[in-house]
């Protein structure tokens, strides 16, 4: 990872403003409506990431659709969290050459998360001929000039140099949802978890103006967005590189002065910087969600030091405690790997005792996987597999049973949820600590917030009616 944080200019952005107008064009001359088709695995940043690209293409000339066959663009937005995620990406990638053999005229992308990886360039170089453009997060701003270069001079083009990452303001988006809207604060991570690629791909923290946030937010808010998501690899640095006093809890109360009627959700937040501020900012203001996504990994001290996550079991739970004391509702969800290398079963158990005294609404479990470039790589890891799945299922039973228990209390209690679309015959909604409710209603309360009462349960989801007025 080299170089700085650098801030596209606006001349530089019209310059991309400008490819898009080009490639425009030379659609408008062959009287021709071409489509693309935009793929988007992993995390909700990688999300955010796809609506930019869409918009970049809709900016092009492009109509987006729903499949890749027949599609004039192609694009892959890659996940690199998890080995099993990578090999699904290859797995489609070289379906894709079906696709191109079918409809000649398509150009194929890779960008996101793998195209920061050395191993997976290179792999893409020498085994997926068919692909004719790789382009890492740091170079998604110049996504239109890629893709001129290819229209225009026939050879596959890569924009993968290692940087520190930038941020660059007012590129087009395509959102997928109005109603709920993602919106990055800012990008890379500093904590070089021994585990996590993350930092590798997505370079070092960096954080958005607040004034551009804000700006955005009135934007979807304006648009009819009634829960805003607010997304960072660690929400809780936010600030810490820009020339201002601001924290992330400045950030929260500032977003929720806007008028309107609309919930505020955030992630993700890494225990080493939440605290007090933050907890007692969310019990203060009605507009964020008493909902909390913490991480915790494992009950272990020793392999949280192993981790490099910079804190214990004990000050974890101390947040957990505080939390909790100052939002008694809160439903907190968590993330889990089971079978770090060097895991003991005392140490095991000791994640499993966390699980309990903690009681999460839900949890994201994970099986250790190895990530090529990150320490925990290299480190001894001789547990077996059957162990580890043994364990993974130990884990998720447990979880599973609190989860259908704390659910099973919401029975008939009424909630004020945002019905945000349907199941089938159902509609969907959520509460403010994110449950899915299905319920019978009409499509007219799609968009809009109303009173729920829970009459069953399940461990995933609740059903409920809606309560009549007086």
């Amino acid at each position: 990872m080299t170089g700085k944080t650098s801030v596209i200019s606006q001349d530089q952005l019209n310059i991309q403003k400008a490819f898009c107008d080009k490639i425009a064009a030379i659609w408008q001359k062959e009287v021709f409506e071409p489509t693309a088709y935009v793929e988007t695995y992993g995390c909700q940043q990688n999300e955010a990431d796809s609506e930019k690209i869409r918009g970049m293409l809709i900016a092009s000339g492009y109509i987006i659709t729903g499949s890749p066959e027949g599609a004039d663009v192609v694009v892959m937005n890659t996940c690199a969290i998890r080995e099993h995620a990578e090999q699904r990406v290859f797995g489609n990638l070289g379906a894709l050459s079906h696709t191109k053999r079918r409809h000649p005229r398509q150009k194929i992308f890779l960008c996101g998360c793998m195209a920061g990886e050395e191993a997976v360039v290179s792999r893409i170089k020498n085994s997926y001929p068919h692909v004719d453009g790789v382009f890492s997060t740091h170079h998604l701003w110049r996504f239109p000039e890629l893709l001129h270069r290819v229209l225009t001079q026939k050879k596959r083009v890569f924009f993968v140099e290692d940087e520190a990452g930038s941020i660059a303001e007012g590129i087009p988006q395509a959102r997928d949802n109005t109603l709920k809207a993602w919106v990055s604060i800012m990008y890379g991570c500093n904590n070089f978890c021994t585990y996590c690629i993350v930092p590798y791909v997505r370079g070092r923290e960096r954080s958005r103006r607040p004034e551009d946030i804000l700006q955005e937010c009135r934007e979807v808010i304006a648009d009819g967005a009634r829960e805003i998501t607010l997304l960072g690899q660690n929400v809780n640095s936010y600030g810490k590189d820009l020339d201002m006093d601001i924290d992330f809890s400045d950030l929260l109360q500032q977003i929720a002065a806007i008028p309107g009627d609309f919930l505020i959700r955030f992630m993700t937040s890494h225990p080493r910087d939440a605290g007090k501020k933050l907890f007692d900012t969310m019990a203060s203001e009605p507009k964020i969600a008493k909902q909390l996504h913490l991480p915790f990994q494992s009950g272990s001290s020793r392999v949280l030091k192993a981790m490099n996550r910079h804190y214990d079991r004990e000050k974890y739970l101390s947040l957990v405690e505080y939390a909790k004391s100052v939002m008694p509702d809160l439903v907190l969800t968590s993330d889990v790997i089971v079978g770090f290398p060097g895991e003991t079963e005392e140490e095991f158990e000791e994640t499993l005792s966390l699980i309990e005294k903690v009681r999460y609404d839900s949890l994201f479990t994970f099986i250790f996987s190895p990530r090529i470039g990150t320490p925990a790589a290299k480190m001894e890891d001789p547990t077996p597999k059957e162990e580890k799945n043994r364990r993974f299922d130990k884990l998720c039973n447990l979880q599973n049973a609190i989860s259908e228990e704390i659910h099973s209390s919401y029975v008939g209690k009424t909630f004020r949820c945002l019905v945000d679309g349907k199941d089938k015959d159902l509609l969907t909604a959520r509460t403010e600590g994110g449950r899915l409710v299905r319920f019978e209603g009409d499509d007219s309360l799609i968009g809009s917030f109303t009173q729920l009462t829970i009459i069953g349960s399940g461990t995933w989801s609740l059903t409920g009616i809606q309560k009549k007025d007086g």
